[in-house]
């Protein structure tokens, strides 16, 4: 782990500038500045599909415009992903690849050990489930995903703080028989958060995402320099916002 991280501390931005901020700081880094750990909440509350799926297939539109929930094509593989304002905190990592190896599945493993050891300084026993998430007690408290282009790595994933199930199936394009009671239950069977699990605050859950990716690396908190932030703002006007991004498949 060379070299000083910039730390950007939490923020709240919506979906497309979320993604813009994440593909304008791996060419930063791919310029020679820093790796990065950022922190963000999304708001509005959001949802993201993985980079090969089809938003129409994946999302209740209609309701999302509803509920004036955003939506966005990620960089990252994965499925759809339901981002609550108040009830998640998102990071991604932005570094040189050489920093973790050739291996996917033990780079996600050591960055996920930091996830872990977060969740670890709130009380919460939790543990790497390969190839990407991260569980206690059986049920997924965060999901993450990986892509890595032009020798960068880019890491982002969720820290379930809260979880509304009904409200997730209502803006993931789920069958009528899912959003069923009994659906529910077997999803809030399968998935937990935070605060069913302990009683950290959303401040003590941040604080302590801080403290753990901060070990043993040489830190600074830092902001986006003007050049990132402009080429954020082009990105969400040429690619994130865009029908022919978003709707591509």
């Amino acid at each position: 782990m060379n070299g000083r991280w910039r730390i950007i501390p939490l923020e709240t931005c919506d979906a497309a500038t979320a993604m813009a901020l994440d593909e304008a700081c791996g060419e930063s880094v791919k310029a020679g500045g820093p790796p990065t750990i950022r922190f963000w909440r999304w708001k509005p509350s959001a949802v993201s599909i993985g980079c090969f799926q089809s938003l129409e297939d994946e999302v209740n539109l209609e309701t999302c415009k509803k509920l004036g929930v955003d939506f966005v094509r990620r960089r990252t593989g994965g499925g759809a992903v339901y981002h609550d304002c108040d009830g998640e905190i998102t990071y991604s990592i932005t570094a040189p690849e050489s920093f973790f190896g050739k291996d996917i599945t033990a780079s996600y493993k050591l960055i996920c050990g930091w996830l872990v050891d977060a969740f670890a300084r709130l009380g919460i026993d939790a543990e790497f489930k390969p190839i990407n998430d991260i569980t206690t007690g059986g049920k997924k408290i965060s999901g993450n995903a990986q892509t890595r282009r032009g020798g960068i790595l880019l890491q982002h994933g969720t820290i379930l703080y809260d979880v509304d199930v009904k409200r997730m199936f209502s803006v993931l394009r789920v069958s009528k028989e899912k959003i069923s009671d009994k659906m529910i239950a077997a999803v809030e069977d399968r998935v937990t958060s935070v605060k069913k699990s302990g009683n950290a605050t959303y401040a003590q859950t941040y604080e302590a995402l801080v403290s753990a990716f901060s070990e043993g690396k040489e830190t600074f908190s830092g902001s986006w320099t003007n050049s990132e932030l402009a080429r954020a703002k082009e990105l969400v006007e040429t690619k994130y916002k865009t029908k022919e991004w978003n709707f591509q498949r």
